[in-house]
């Protein structure tokens, strides 16, 4: 249920009596054993067979060190580097020794495919020129002309599509079914459905939730992990935080708050409601501009 997203709490636990060492405890449990099976699932295998295809009978070795090695194990600790970084890291070493054979055809291919904009290679290449060569330059744009030929004319990408890649998360669908308790347009993804529901929450720069409290008999309330962006958290009466990604905020029951986006940035969570009795959520009125203008 879309409750368990929007109602958002920041983990940083009160050392009042309702969030004491056990509380603290349970709650970082609770979000490494949600984040690190995610994480792990994220890990995307690159499957690799040209060294095979091209060399497998004449140098077999060399093929299996292509295809196993440096595709299937170094390419494939995307948890530790994306693919899109990879790839960059790929065309500006290929790039500045002057290869711009059928090679740097297909890394260029495959960075447009890990997400690379027509804007960004063009940007990526400019600056290694000073590095690498003007002559290297030129030669590398012609190959990049030819890889993003059928963007040339096509619109740039969304700053929403530009946030979108950089999130392991989803981004999801517009939070239509919520939107008369937002100030500007959310985004909402489920993550995990089943068990203990986990969504991710995008907020478009300015966009931010109405005071809102959740309500519960017993335990009940809810945890939020920053995965995205730059964003705040405010209960009544209190500062702002500001929430940056691998920030939590456990938000007990009871306490009226708000959160979103800074006024110049994107913003995503993850929203996890606590097991409760009898859980509800009471929205509240909108955060007025006037306070909310003094956020920087």
């Amino acid at each position: 249920m879309y409750r368990t997203a929007l109602n958002k709490s920041v983990l940083r636990c009160r050392t009042e009596k309702m969030c004491g060492m056990k509380t603290k405890i349970g709650l970082s449990v609770l979000s490494l054993m949600l984040i690190f099976p995610i994480m792990t699932k994220s890990q995307v295998k690159v499957q690799q067979t040209a060294g095979r295809e091209a060399l497998g009978e004449f140098a077999p070795e060399f093929a299996r060190l292509n295809d196993d090695v440096l595709f299937g194990e170094v390419w494939s600790r995307n948890h530790l580097l994306s693919l899109r970084d990879r790839s960059v890291v790929t065309v500006v070493a290929l790039m500045s020794q002057g290869l711009v054979d059928s090679s740097f055809k297909y890394h260029l291919e495959s960075a447009k495919k890990n997400g690379v904009t027509q804007t960004e290679i063009a940007e990526i290449l400019t600056h290694a020129a000073f590095y690498a060569g003007w002559p290297k330059a030129w030669a590398a744009f012609r190959m990049a002309k030819e890889v993003w030929s059928d963007t040339t004319a096509a619109q740039s990408a969304t700053p929403l599509e530009v946030y979108a890649q950089s999130i392991l998360f989803p981004v999801g669908q517009p939070n239509d079914a919520y939107a008369q308790y937002f100030v500007g347009q959310s985004y909402l993804a489920p993550v995990v459905t089943e068990g203990l529901p986990v969504f991710n929450v995008t907020f478009e720069p300015g966009c931010r939730n109405n005071w809102h409290i959740h309500h519960a008999t017993k335990g009940g309330g809810q945890t939020l992990i920053c995965v995205g962006g730059r964003g705040y958290y405010q209960e009544w009466g209190k500062e702002p935080v500001q929430l940056l990604p691998g920030d939590s905020v456990y938000i007990p029951a009871g306490v009226k708050h708000w959160h979103g986006a800074a006024p110049d940035s994107w913003f995503s969570h993850l929203a996890i409601e606590v097991p409760g009795d009898k859980n509800s959520n009471e929205w509240l009125e909108p955060v007025s501009d006037a306070e909310y203008s003094k956020l920087k």
